[in-house]
């Protein structure tokens, strides 16, 4: 069989699509030594992927994602290489494209979660991206002959918003991997060169309202005034989004005290470091397609309390400990309750580390491969 990849997410260029597009890729060289591979990069990863199986191939289809040319010319690069199937990592299937494809959804954001403030769009330009977008993802669910999801949560809301046949539908977990710390892991000197001197709070990810850190830092500003002497490190490429949070850590006199510390982007090495070090994880996001960033603080080790909201309770288990992120005094006493019971924080870790080994990203590429092979037979 020949199968295309469209792979131009690959990498930490792409986030969180990059990164599942890039362990999905390299537990198929593992596990598949028989289909032929080509792999569609941009010219900003293609050098990045490193192949490793002789039945894989890299092919530049330098087309931005979500553009009129992604639209026009993709689907020309497909046909001209004649595959037996396509796989679609994300939703952005181009509409002309004809051949058969999987493609994988791995969130419905969008359209459960819609707000102006996730864009930087004027009124008109985000109503036009908006109409596009549902637009694309209902023909990408529709003409695909499987749909790939991460959850079984995200799974029944593509049922409902797009009446799709369960059978449609096949859920592959994702997985983590946890890196290989280098000296930032166990030397806390990184930390207070980021003027990191108090036991902290962590979080890591975007600062995209469904994140609903607007309302961690409203929380965590309460509990500072009862001597809670911690900080809250939070962990992500500054953007747009995080300058908007940084604007409103300022006005709560939270971010020239040193309180709560905006870390920007960090590498794996400080990733760890960060993991290893922290007192305690806090995921208080409104709506997720898998909540990876939680399950990768369990693998060091680390404590969670989370939002019990969307798929977070199907991917933690009874690992992590629930709030509801709508209510102030309920964040805040979760986080008290953890911090403050040195038997259930080893607990917690305990669970933590065994609910982790229940995610593997070998056993996805492998039930990916499944799919493949369902329809090619």
């Amino acid at each position: 069989m020949r199968i295309a990849i469209d792979a131009r997410f690959f990498g930490p260029f792409g986030k969180g699509l990059g990164r599942y597009t890039e362990k999905l890729i390299k537990y198929l060289e593992k596990v598949d030594q028989k289909n032929d591979y080509t792999i569609f990069l941009r010219k900003e990863n293609f050098d990045y992927y490193k192949v490793e199986n002789k039945n894989f191939k890299k092919a530049l289809a330098d087309f931005k994602w979500y553009t009129l040319n992604e639209q026009i010319n993709m689907p020309k690069v497909l046909k001209k290489g004649n595959f037996d199937l396509v796989h679609f990592p994300h939703f952005n299937v181009p509409l002309l494209y004809k051949g058969n494809f999987v493609v994988t959804v791995h969130d419905l954001i969008l359209l459960d979660f819609p707000t102006k403030r996730a864009t930087t769009l004027g009124p008109i330009k985000y109503a036009l991206k908006n109409m596009a977008y549902k637009k694309v993802i209902s023909s990408a669910v529709r003409k695909c002959k499987k749909v790939i999801t991460v959850s079984k949560y995200t799974k029944k809301r593509l049922i409902e918003h797009f009446n799709l046949d369960d059978e449609k539908i096949v859920v592959t977990y994702e997985s983590c991997e946890k890196n290989n710390p280098e000296i930032e892991s166990t030397n806390k000197d990184f930390l207070k060169l980021h003027k990191i001197e108090k036991p902290y709070l962590l979080y890591v990810g975007n600062a995209y309202p469904h994140k609903n850190l607007e309302r961690l830092l409203k929380v965590f500003k309460k509990l500072r005034k009862n001597n809670f002497d911690y900080q809250l490190v939070l962990v992500g490429k500054k953007d747009y989004f995080y300058q908007r949070l940084q604007s409103l850590a300022r006005e709560l006199g939270l971010l020239d005290s040193g309180e709560v510390v905006f870390f920007g982007f960090a590498k794996d090495s400080e990733l760890a470091g960060l993991y290893q070090n922290a007192s305690l994880y806090v995921f208080p996001s409104f709506i997720e397609g898998f909540g990876l960033p939680p399950l990768e603080a369990m693998s060091y080790g680390l404590p969670v309390v989370t939002a019990k909201t969307s798929c977070l309770p199907e991917i933690l288990g009874e690992a992590a400990k629930y709030f509801d992120p709508k209510n102030d005094d309920d964040i805040a006493n979760v986080i008290l309750k953890v911090l403050n019971d040195n038997v259930l924080k080893e607990e917690m870790k305990k669970l933590g580390l065994v609910q982790v080994k229940k995610y593997s990203w070998e056993r996805c590429a492998k039930e990916t491969l499944d799919v493949y092979q369902s329809i090619l037979e």
